[in-house]
């Protein structure tokens, strides 16, 4: 997965968008204000992203990859880095950024949630 695939997914979630709270070399995508995945995007192969993950889940993952491990300088029991090194399919990456946004949207507000298209 190329950066600027990882970029394009991250943004193509509603209200997403790319920040630079910690320098320009580090991407923080946040929804509503909240960060959802953390990538160096212009970091040496292999890029790295880091995920909010169910904690159940996140350790089952862990246990299942190689390329997935505890969040890097994050909650190591809600966040996952994923170094995507071509052993993880790029759907699979995709949908554990999608997972990572969602965790977050069912955190906020109703009415944040209904903004973003995100209640039925």
């Amino acid at each position: 997965m190329t950066a600027a695939r990882l970029r394009r997914a991250c943004l193509a979630l509603e209200g997403a968008e790319e920040t630079f709270p910690f320098g320009p070399e580090t991407s923080v995508f946040k929804v509503a204000g909240k960060m959802f995945a953390l990538s160096a995007l212009k970091a040496k192969p292999p890029m790295r992203i880091s995920l909010k993950c169910e904690p159940d889940l996140a350790e089952g993952l862990r246990a299942a990859h190689a390329a997935i491990g505890p969040g890097y300088h994050l909650n190591k029991r809600h966040w996952n880095t994923v170094t995507l090194d071509g052993s993880l399919d790029e759907r699979m990456v995709i949908e554990m950024i999608e997972d990572s946004y969602d965790l977050v949207v069912a955190k906020l507000p109703k009415a944040t949630q209904a903004e973003l298209g995100w209640l039925s």
